[in-house]
């Protein structure tokens, strides 16, 4: 792997804490509890939940010394996470981060006390996670990982990487209100683009396999993974699909590309987990995530998988290569 460009700074973006600021003293250990939809062993979210440590080191939270981390890896199974969630707030931490939508409902049902700070989350207001970004007003608050109009970004990296795309199918998680209001994005987007584009959604890995097959049948088509929980536990799954069909596709994180996946684009998630340390750091310290505005990204990354290009006959453009963030060969 090949870093494009480095991080501008550790704590940078809307919200900014000084890089001297220290925890406030105290003889209790204080608990954060970590919940994430993933794996033990994977990487992308070890590497996330490194980045969020690096930062409440920073800010003078030293594991073992004045904090201790109570880290719960749920997997993507909805009854896993579920359980994890009432397990992790069992233990009552003073608060609890988690990283995307999909634990987020989990938590609120096992607590309405425990401050909770999402570092990443699609549409936390039309989920009904806060009541607004500016004033979340309950005991959840934190980041989100994309603007709706990026959606239709994702379609025109489509069509500039691979031009000869006229069909498109868009999986979305159905269960997930604002997926509708993503592939809505792209549908209006793709007349001017000269493409057709088809939902496909995903429930269960036989419905993917069978609606990503047989739209591979005729010729020129591609796939957009829109933003969701769903994308993230399929996501072997779809790779293997869109290299058996030789369809380009486009995805939002770079777990996708890094993994075998062409291209993503979408919000620099590492460098949101480490400001999700300013955000527990704050609440540690006595402020309300009630008060604390949800915040929407800053940092977009582009990523490349020269390999993945390669087999599917695709010259990556020197326009792309020179915006990529990260290139995988």
């Amino acid at each position: 792997m090949m870093r494009r460009r480095e991080f501008i700074s550790l704590l940078g973006g809307s919200v900014a804490w000084p890089l001297g600021a220290r925890a406030q003293s105290s003889d209790r250990v204080r608990r954060v509890g970590i919940l994430v939809p993933a794996a033990a062993d994977d990487a992308v979210f070890q590497a996330r939940i490194g980045a969020f440590q690096q930062g409440l080191a920073i800010l003078g939270w030293n594991i073992g010394r004045n904090v201790r981390i109570e880290t719960r890896w749920a997997t993507t199974n909805a009854a896993e996470l579920r359980r994890q969630a009432a397990e992790l707030v069992a233990l009552a931490p003073d608060v609890i981060l988690c990283g995307g939508s999909s634990p987020v409902g989990p938590l609120l049902l096992a607590t309405r006390t425990v401050p909770i700070v999402f570092a990443h989350a699609v549409d936390p207001v039309g989920t009904g996670t806060v009541e607004s970004l500016a004033h979340p007003g309950g005991n959840a608050t934190g980041f989100t990982n994309m603007e709706f109009s990026l959606s239709g970004k994702w379609l025109e990296l489509l069509k500039e990487i691979a031009p000869g795309v006229t069909r498109v199918a868009v999986l979305r998680d159905a269960a997930q209100g604002f997926a509708t209001t993503q592939f809505a994005v792209v549908q209006a987007m793709a007349p001017s683009l000269r493409v057709e584009v088809n939902p496909i959604d995903m429930r269960d890995a036989g419905d993917i396999d069978r609606a990503v097959t047989a739209f591979a049948r005729p010729s020129n088509g591609g796939l957009i993974v829109s933003a969701s929980g769903a994308g993230i536990r399929h996501r072997a799954l779809i790779i293997a699909l869109a290299a058996r069909h030789k369809l380009p596709a486009v995805y939002w994180d770079r777990v996708f590309p890094t993994t075998g996946g062409l291209i993503s684009y979408g919000a620099d998630l590492t460098d949101q987990y480490r400001l999700a340390a300013g955000y527990v750091d704050r609440i540690l310290k006595g402020e309300k995530p009630s008060d604390m505005p949800v915040q929407t990204p800053t940092k977009y990354e582009l990523v490349i998988n020269l390999k993945t290009a390669k087999a599917l006959g695709i010259t990556v453009p020197p326009s792309i290569l020179a915006r990529a963030d990260e290139v995988i060969e």
